[in-house]
């Protein structure tokens, strides 16, 4: 059911969010006023309204603890892809100072990888399934390929060693790619952030438990600021899963023109 919420649309994923929240809303508001009778309705006035604000509080720190990963893990995941392409195409551009039988397998191995990293290992990121088991092939070859050349001037040795950091730097810049790709909120604290919203929730319930108009209007209110904030996480949860998620159009750009993804040299 989870997995299904983070795959959703942005506005199908606020339909159901907003859904829910209202739906518990309304619960709350309808057993409590039906509840609010004699004794009880005595002691559920006998709340101090004063108690409301540290809740509200406690739930919008526990909203920014939460947010606090989700957006960093966000922008790690964009550097980390803006990096990996930014290494690519340096590997792109430093292979024309080799002969041309070189260049031409340097850039088809580039251009294999991006086409994994596309077609693979995306699809695998976006449902965390991506591992870093198996390296990838066409890099490594790449590096010793790399390696393995004989440079005939300064400028080709200093263009080997470039090469050879700059590969080194793509390939560390995927397994950031993948090991982000596995991070999302655990259930811990997505449970101390609904709790907390539910508490909220009966609190205010109870009140204003004497007007059944007033406390319909009051967690109408407070229930949207908190379907907004779990959708606000829920959205980007996960870097790579969703419509607003990193997608490899970055990579795609740096794919070595005139060169199929699938030559191989």
């Amino acid at each position: 059911m989870v997995e299904r919420l983070y795959s959703l649309p942005v506005a199908w994923m606020a339909v159901a969010i907003f859904a829910g929240t209202y739906a518990a809303a309304a619960g709350i508001c309808w057993a409590v006023t039906r509840l609010a009778v004699d004794d009880r309705a005595r002691a559920f006035k006998a709340l101090s309204p004063g108690m409301l604000p540290p809740i509200g509080i406690i739930f919008g720190l526990l909203v920014a603890f939460v947010a606090a990963q989700v957006w960093s893990d966000f922008d790690r995941a964009r550097v980390a892809v803006a990096s990996e392409a930014s290494a690519l195409r340096g590997v792109v551009l430093l292979a024309s100072n080799f002969p041309k039988d070189d260049e031409a397998r340097l850039r088809a191995l580039v251009a294999r990888h991006i086409d994994a990293a596309v077609r693979q290992e995306w699809p695998a990121m976006a449902v965390q399934h991506a591992s870093l088991t198996m390296p990838p092939a066409p890099l490594v070859e790449a590096l010793q390929r790399t390696l393995a050349l004989t440079p005939a001037n300064d400028g080709q040795r200093i263009a080997q060693q470039e090469i050879a950091d700059a590969l080194q730097s793509a390939l560390d810049a995927r397994r950031q790619r993948i090991v982000i790709s596995q991070s999302t909120v655990n259930g811990v604290k997505w449970t101390g952030l609904l709790l907390q919203a539910l508490c909220a929730l009966i609190a205010i319930a109870l009140v204003h438990s004497d007007n059944r108009l007033t406390c319909s209007i009051a967690l109408a209110l407070f229930s949207t600021g908190i379907a907004l904030s779990i959708l606000l996480i829920a959205s980007h949860n996960r870097p790579f899963t969703g419509d607003i998620s990193i997608g490899p159009e970055i990579l795609v750009q740096v794919m070595p023109e005139g060169v199929p993804p699938d030559t191989k040299p």
